[in-house]
């Protein structure tokens, strides 16, 4: 049975918004697009590829899954990340498109949770779900997400939107990996108890 693991890049106010660049996501007139790039060094390069090894399938909300194929399709192979999203089945959570044109993209079959724990049964390793904020809501809303792979940035933002909102009730976790970086960036790597 696959795990569903949400990775994100987050400040340490818990801020996800707009990490790649300054017009990301501009929603609420976020204005701070682009933080987590003077962060970026080998050693979460390193670990990104250890973490593609495992990951099996891509699920995306449509906005990230938007973005993310107007840009890593045209990128070389020579990229083990471009090379890996392209050649590894995507499933995008959507109720506005029909078609998608990235290879190995498709649209998620039904309502959201119930397909979800089809993915989760039908295979081995990761689904990993990267940005898609409003997805991963959800997720945690319908208890699907078996952990958490997070790049905590020494950086506070303050305004945003972020990855952990109210819950209904508390949710356990049991720390699996801690690897600081270079640039102060802290990989934390969490179990849902």
């Amino acid at each position: 049975m696959r795990k569903l693991i949400v990775i994100e890049f987050v400040t340490l106010d818990g801020v996800m918004q707009g990490l790649g660049s300054p017009d990301e996501d501009r929603d609420g007139g976020f204005e701070h697009g682009g933080w987590s790039a003077p962060y970026f060094d080998d050693v979460q390069a390193t670990s990104a590829a250890e973490g593609l090894k495992a990951t099996t399938a891509y699920l995306f909300g449509r906005r990230t899954y938007e973005k993310m194929a107007a840009f890593w399709p045209h990128q070389p192979d020579e990229n083990p990340m471009a090379a890996h999203l392209n050649a590894t089945p995507k499933h995008v959570a959507t109720r506005t498109l029909t078609e998608l044109s990235w290879p190995g993209a498709q649209v998620l079959d039904g309502d959201l949770a119930p397909a979800v724990r089809r993915l989760k049964a039908e295979g081995e390793g990761v689904l990993a779900v990267l940005g898609s904020g409003a997805l991963v809501q959800e997720l945690i809303a319908h208890d699907l997400v078996d952990g958490y792979r997070l790049f905590v940035h020494p950086l506070l933002l303050g305004t945003g939107k972020r990855l952990f909102r109210e819950r209904p009730r508390p949710q356990r976790l049991t720390l699996v990996d801690c690897t600081p970086t270079s640039t102060g960036v802290l990989m934390l790597g969490y179990d849902v108890a």
